[in-house]
């Protein structure tokens, strides 16, 4: 073969792969040379805000999108009847993928948004149910993420205090609002009733409604509590462990983490792998992926820790099977 025709074959190839390498979604060499990528984050809590800098951000980094280099962190942080009109205002700056915190906050953004990327970092009920996708496998619209199966662990969590304090039989269960916790509070109760509980639902969206709340648990004559998946609870896990221990309830809660603010029980997935794996869906969906073509995923990690302070306080004693289980146990 002709040394021109192996240099034009050689040229051909080149030129190819140059360009898949552009269109091939998720490809290094989709990222663009000198882009600014915005990214929005629609959030319940400024701890949320704090865990998306620990945990995300040093992820996104590493993969090249780094804060005050080449990416914007554009922060909205409401109520859940806040949210809608936070949501306009993130969209209002156009930015490549919004970050949202939860099932309220993603529906506060498709309010107004079918076409921008959408990374639930705690998706909390079904997302095919709730509209958010076709399905788990293939998404197929603009929302994606991890999704948290918030109801489910929620009733997991009442099953593990039931098995820790066996002799509580009326459980109070506190949710921010009937609205935001509808999904939840109806697990829990069909478990509940399944393990021949008594169960009370309250709310306290804010940390002002607290002392209330545990006032109206204390009327009710509630034994143990159960405080639901909320990304305000976590925030706040001090607070509510102060309060649980002065109304003498066993408490259990949505993280590991918050065991180590005092609750007596903390169970849930692992945050630093499950913010890592949101990095990674914003990383794909800056390199060009859509986000219907990435599956919504499940966490697999999960972290389980005892407080032996607080069952002392509250003069219990903790089942070795119970124990046994723990990965932490906070002595």
């Amino acid at each position: 073969m002709p040394a021109t025709a192996v240099f034009s074959k050689a040229l051909g190839y080149w030129l190819i792969a140059a360009v898949l390498a552009v269109v091939i979604p998720g490809s290094a060499g989709s990222q663009t040379a000198g882009k600014v990528y915005w990214l929005g984050a629609l959030m319940q809590s400024a701890g949320s805000v704090e865990r998306i800098r620990a945990y995300m951000l040093p992820v996104l980094a590493r993969e090249g999108f780094a804060e005050g280099r080449n990416l914007v962190l554009e922060v909205r942080v409401g109520t859940a009847t806040e949210l809608p009109a936070l949501a306009e205002e993130l969209l209002a700056s156009k930015p490549d993928a919004i970050l949202a915190n939860g099932s309220v906050a993603i529906r506060a953004v498709r309010q107004h948004s079918s076409m921008v990327p959408i990374v639930g970092s705690a998706i909390g009920g079904d997302p095919v149910a709730a509209g958010f996708a076709a399905s788990l496998a293939r998404p197929g619209a603009n929302v994606t993420g991890v999704v948290m199966l918030a109801p489910e662990l929620d009733a997991k969590r009442l099953e593990l205090l039931h098995q820790a304090v066996p002799t509580t039989r009326r459980v109070a269960v506190l949710g921010t609002s009937p609205m935001t916790a509808k999904e939840n509070i109806a697990a829990v109760l069909r478990v509940g009733e399944a393990l021949g509980l008594e169960l009370s639902a309250f709310d306290a969206e804010v940390p002002a409604n607290y002392p209330a709340a545990f006032a109206e648990m204390r009327s009710a004559g509630a034994e143990g509590l159960a405080i639901l998946s909320a990304p305000d609870f976590f925030t706040n896990a001090s607070t509510l462990a102060t309060l649980a221990l002065e109304a003498g309830l066993p408490t259990v809660c949505e993280w590991r983490k918050m065991a180590d603010e005092g609750c007596l029980l903390g169970y849930g997935p692992n945050l630093a792998k499950l913010r890592g794996r949101t990095a990674d869906y914003v990383t794909r969906i800056f390199r060009g992926t859509a986000p219907g073509e990435l599956p919504i995923e499940q966490p697999t990690h999960f972290d389980f820790a005892v407080n032996l302070k607080t069952a002392k306080a509250l003069g219990l004693s903790i089942p070795p099977a119970i124990l046994a289980r723990a990965d932490e146990i906070i002595e």
